[in-house]
């Protein structure tokens, strides 16, 4: 489809849903109010109580005989997922890479959209929680490290989705900065840390944004559990925020029905398994919950129901499901979200008209990598992979080949071959299960298992048809062909852990998402080596695979022989969906196989380009000298590949830049001596403090592989022109400065506005970013720009006064073409 029409054709129909969303007379806040309390009023005991647990998965309860309707979510934050395919966009760190505000609007109204189409009342996004480390499963669906960026694109975002007549959800609420055992550990973070850092986007998406919903999240923070957490609920939502939405539970994520109850949570999702009516009408009786909690809870729920129209109108609008306006701004948002990391010597854009032979290499070649793993992830009606891409791109006037160049880890799963005894003739390994999840007992079933790749969801798999809390114990042995290094693979939801020769070798013994962990050993042929592998099932997925290979197979051969005879080479590399996602955390590292195929494609041939698919950074160092030019392109949803081909072509010049740092080594990384609990306690730390980033690179001089916002660009900008102005009766300082297109061709540049304390009172960044401006210009223009910047601009939070406070001073104003490119510098006095 021309895109062109596409984008003409997205504005046309976004903007008619949008004016048939707000033709509806919505009630006012009095009204919605009035409307609730007559309600309320009619309900009783047992109706309240039950209608603040959630229905049937996704559904907060209809109550007919009081005309209350039911009221339907779906998962989000990339798409409406609930209900089979729907459009599937970017990640929202690929949002948040291209620094624009009105077209985070535009995706926010796309998925309002979708979400009407198929009646749906509540979207659970947008995610918000800040990018920590590389490794955070999640990081993905969140818009990176910066507390600024990351509540503009919130709030542009939110708002998208409720113009359509849809509730938005503020997730995950608070400080969910890992999914390493995430139902337990806590974060435990100083009050001004999360105030300057980890709050602020949820604070801006109350505030401005008018969410009509927070999820809390499954962690503690601090040692109480945010469902249950009185500080974070009621004394800074509530009270701080004057948040008067809804506040649920993520799915399982509430522990105590009282606590939860007194502790600020108003309904429990998916079902009221704690505030349920065995405790809470139990608890009203003697007390420890009074019946007003139990009131305003339903209070809130019905409200805002009734604001957003939800008991007046159908929420299912005609649009199709299938919408050419949603494709068209996932396609926009992939076009302008992926950043170009390296382009030695201009290697990029290519000339298609130049090469008759290309290959297309890697495990991301031939897939269409739309998204991370887990409850975000969409089944798109259409994908394409990136060797369709580039056909449909160039056509006929090349020869384009994929190779994956690499055996899939699924296949190893399939076809290693173990031994129930040492020197038997019995393939395969004995299985013992338990009706428990800590393998104690005797075995309610042995069985033996040829190979394990166990995808067991759906249907009866344990002893007596038991689908959750179970645990099983695998045995037997592998012995090699040859000597060499062989990669044990074990890959589970949830826990499980490797012995070889009874020395554990893998441990993963903890609630998580489906996880791929790998081993290499040093193996002698002929030897029989003794495995025990064990695993438990702890609720919801459940899945296992077990594997060894010596990494050499003719995939490998072939993709090398196809890179030396190609004139250009595009290598996919990166994570998948099932090696990144919800519910565990991902190596900093790709997967090793990786490495030596990247060493030796580039190695076959120099015009090598590579593509990155990635939550957020990734460990370079063994491969980026020798690769000419590196284009990253997130999880870039249903039309990724397209667009991808697009920038690696030249129809569409890269503008996004980094939304957060990327270190060199893990060991740069400002939690590195703290993000995986060393102490065991299931506290994790934040003793980095506020110094996240390139706060902290800023702070230690250390230099990161590529900066915080950094993105390369077809064409070349220059800056000029930088006016102060004095600050207003409310510290309103407005900065003006211009950007000129250098170059020969058009382009959009992301002009970055920083501001640093000079002699701080308190421990302060050198810099932070306080405003920031996408400008697209032509060649040879150049435009003006203004940046007003309010007095939080210059604000610390203090944690004995509760209060931001600006002190008095000067204050160095930098304009940035990234956090370690400044452009521009002046400064201003505060009095």
């Amino acid at each position: 489809m021309n895109l062109t029409f596409l984008r003409k054709f997205s504005a046309t129909l976004l903007l008619s849903v949008a004016v048939v969303a707000s033709a509806q007379k919505l009630p006012t806040k009095q009204e919605a109010a009035a409307r609730a309390e007559k309600i309320l009023t009619q309900m009783t005991l047992e109706e309240k109580v039950a209608y603040i647990g959630g229905d049937r998965d996704f559904y907060i309860r209809a109550i007919p005989r009081l005309n209350v309707p039911e009221i339907k979510m779906s998962d989000g934050p990339l798409g409406t997922r609930n209900d089979g395919n729907s459009t599937a966009y970017p990640a929202g760190i690929a949002l948040a890479a291209s620094w624009d505000i009105k077209l985070a609007h535009e995706m926010g109204a796309a998925l309002g959209s979708d979400s009407r189409a198929r009646g749906v009342n509540i979207l659970l996004g947008p995610g918000l929680n800040i990018y920590r480390a590389p490794m955070c499963g999640r990081n993905f669906e969140y818009f990176g490290e910066d507390p600024y960026l990351a509540s503009r694109m919130a709030v542009a975002d939110v708002q998208g989705i409720q113009s359509m007549g849809v509730i938005a959800t503020a997730k995950h609420y608070a400080a969910n900065n890992q999914e390493w055992d995430r139902n337990r550990v806590s974060s435990d973070v100083d009050e001004r840390t999360l105030r300057e850092i980890y709050l602020p986007s949820f604070e801006y998406a109350v505030k401005e944004g008018h969410a009509g919903a927070i999820m809390d999240s499954y962690n503690l923070v601090n040692g109480v559990h945010s469902t249950q957490n009185t500080f974070l609920n009621i004394d800074v939502a509530r009270k701080d925020w004057n948040f008067t939405g809804i506040i649920m539970s993520d799915w399982e994520a509430t522990y105590d029905g009282v606590a939860a109850a007194n502790g600020g949570l108003d309904l429990e999702m998916p079902s009221g398994k704690f505030m349920s009516p065995t405790t809470l009408l139990a608890a009203v009786k003697d007390g420890s919950v009074k019946e007003s909690v139990i009131d305003e809870k339903v209070r809130r729920i019905l409200r805002t129901s009734i604001e957003f129209g939800f008991f007046d109108r159908p929420q299912k609008t005609a649009t199709p499901w299938n919408d050419p306006a949603s494709r068209a701004v996932a396609l926009k948002v992939a076009q302008e979200g992926f950043v170009l990391l390296k382009n030695q010597g201009g290697v990029l854009p290519l000339d298609r008209t130049k090469f008759k032979n290309i290959a297309l290499i890697g495990p991301n070649a031939g897939i269409p990598a739309t998204g991370g793993g887990g409850s975000s992830k969409i089944d798109p009606f259409s994908a394409v992979s990136p060797v369709d891409a580039v056909k449909n791109l160039v056509g006929d006037s090349a020869k384009i080949a994929y190779y994956p160049g690499l055996q899939l880890i699924s296949d190893v799963f399939k076809t290693t071959s173990f031994t129930t005894t040492a020197d038997g003739d019995t393939h395969g390994l004995v299985t013992e299960f338990f009706n428990n999840k800590d393998l104690t007992g005797p075995p309610a079933l042995t069985r033996t298992d040829e190979h394990i790749a166990f995808n067991w969801s759906g249907g009866p798999y344990a002893p007596n048809g038991q689908q959750e809390n179970f645990s099983a114990r695998f045995t037997g042995y592998y012995t090699p062909a040859a000597d060499g290094t062989y990669t044990f693979a074990v890959s589970g939801d949830d826990g499980f852990r490797l012995f070889v020769d009874d020395k554990p070798v893998i441990e993963q013994w903890v609630y998580q998402g489906e996880t791929i962990v790998t081993k290499a050993l040093d193996l002698k042929a002929g030897q029989h080596y003794k495995l025990r592998l064990e695993y438990f099932q702890g609720g919801g997925g459940a899945a296992l695979g077990f594997g060894v290979t010596d990494g050499k197979s003719s995939a490998l051969t072939d993709a090398v022989n196809a890179a030396t005879n190609a004139d250009l080479v595009i290598l996919c590399v990166g994570f998948d969906d099932k090696s990144e996602g919800e519910g565990a955390d991902r190596t900093f590292a790709l997967p090793q196989p990786q490495y030596e195929l990247i060493k030796q494609v580039e190695a076959a041939n120099k015009n090598t380009v590579m593509v990155l698919t990635a939550g957020g950074n990734v460990d370079m160092v063994p491969f980026i000298d020798n690769t000419p030019a590196l284009l990253h392109v997130w999880y870039p949803g249903q039309e990724g590949a397209t667009a991808m081909a697009q920038v690696l072509f030249g129809d569409i010049n890269p503008s996004g830049k980094l939304p957060a740092s990327f270190e060199r080594r893990w060991e740069d990384n400002a939690t590195y001596n703290s993000y995986y609990d060393p102490d065991k306690t299931l506290h994790v730390k934040y003793t980095e403090g506020i110094f996240v980033g390139y706060r902290h690179f800023d702070k230690d001089n250390v230099k990161p592989m590529f900066p915080f916002g950094y993105g390369l660009s077809y064409t070349t900008f220059q800056y000029g022109g930088l006016k102060i102005g004095a600050p207003s009766a409310d510290s309103t300082v407005p900065v003006t400065f211009t950007v000129k297109n250098t170059g020969k061709r058009a382009g959009a540049e992301i002009a970055e506005v920083y501001v640093g304390e000079k002699n701080p009172k308190v421990p302060r960044p050198v810099k932070e970013l306080k405003g920031f401006a996408r400008v697209e210009l032509k060649p040879g223009e150049s435009r003006s720009i203004t940046v007003n910047l309010d007095r939080r601009a210059f604000s610390w939070y203090d944690a004995n006064s509760h209060q931001w406070t600006a002190d008095t001073g000067n204050y160095d104003i930098l304009i940035g073409s990234s956090s370690a490119k400044i452009e521009l510098t002046g400064n201003v006095a505060l009095r």
